[in-house]
């Protein structure tokens, strides 16, 4: 089958998979498309959000799209690590000699809900680090690796709402995107409650597995990306660096600290996905500044001065795009 085709197959997937979603989900289309992305580029997702806004219920709702093991993990302050990743056990054999043994904890599943995480330590949080990245889990110099494909699709609450503590910058990188979750418009508020207040729940079904993500991942890799392409997403990543030559005057005033590589690699991945989307086997300017929003705002670190002068990260990202140039090569 040619690469073209393929596209178009896989249009058509990530459509279906988008409308099972929406039998439960109500609107918040670009919400579901960010998840579904990170899906298909084999990244973590963030959905920031105040409660109640069915940051879960879609999390939730994709597991039963997905033929896959799913694991719900509720953080709460007093949650250990332990907790997260399982612990050594000393247990009786059938011959009366005890051992130890591994416990695995509730990270061991394909679909990881960290719900709230915010509301953990830091300590607790940072349990996620190696799994998220190494797809592995180490308890007492023994590495435990991980059943793919493997996700982390974490609720938040916004840092100001009390009980809440900062994730790390660490662990912030690890995500692929971050989405912030809108209220419902009054019209999908109306469908909410006409869905939701009846005695029979909608519910999605199940139209993939495992086996199938894993072959849609390893096509969005092959897509093609124009070196021109890419190197507007170094560009765009290089600017948001106070100290580069790149950086727009907003970043030098109000920013400390700039995105990552791993930035670079979100901003290409996502366009990847974004072009799939359209049909195409190749990344356009277009892909990666649709990516820009989701893929930086967590990635960009603000100094006092730009909280001061209500300035986000968003409004980092979106200058960006407006100043960074599209086809200016790269200084030698």
């Amino acid at each position: 089958m040619s690469a073209e085709l393929e596209a178009a197959e896989f249009r058509e997937v990530f459509k279906g998979l988008r409308q099972e979603v929406g039998k439960v989900i109500v609107g918040s289309q670009s919400t579901v498309d960010a998840v579904l992305t990170c899906v298909f580029a084999g990244g973590h997702c963030l959905l920031e959000g105040v409660p109640g806004l069915g940051k879960t219920m879609l999390i939730r709702t994709l597991s039963d799209a997905l033929d896959l093991k799913f694991s719900r993990i509720q953080f709460t302050p007093d949650l250990m690590p332990a907790d997260i990743i399982g612990t050594n056990m000393m247990v009786d054999d059938s011959a009366g000699q005890r051992h130890m043994q591994f416990r695995p904890g509730p990270v061991f599943a394909n679909i990881i809900l960290a719900d709230e995480i915010n509301r953990a330590t830091p300590k607790t949080q940072s349990s996620l680090l190696e799994a998220m990245q190494e797809h592995t889990v180490s308890v007492a110099r023994t590495i435990h690796r991980l059943e793919e494909p493997f996700f982390v699709l974490a609720t938040q609450n916004p840092i100001e709402m009390d009980g809440t503590y900062p994730l790390p910058e660490a662990q912030l990188d690890r995500f692929l995107l971050k989405v912030l979750v809108d209220y419902p418009t009054q019209e999908d508020l109306m469908e909410i409650l006409e869905r939701t207040t009846k005695r029979d729940m909608p519910k999605g079904e199940r139209v993939m597995d495992g086996h199938d993500i894993l072959k849609w991942q390893g096509f969005v890799r092959d897509v093609v990306v124009a070196p021109q392409v890419a190197q507007y997403a170094v560009r765009l990543v290089l600017a948001s660096q106070p100290s580069s030559t790149y950086a727009t005057s907003q970043i030098r005033r109000y920013a400390r600290y700039g995105s990552s590589p791993r930035g670079a690699q979100a901003l290409l991945l996502s366009g990847k996905v974004h072009a799939l989307r359209d049909g195409r086997f190749n990344v356009s300017f277009e892909d990666i500044e649709l990516a820009a929003l989701p893929a930086l705002r967590h990635r960009v670190l603000l100094n006092f001065e730009a909280e001061a002068d209500g300035v986000t990260a968003d409004h980092i990202v979106t200058d960006l795009l407006q100043h960074v140039p599209r086809t200016e090569k790269l200084a030698s």
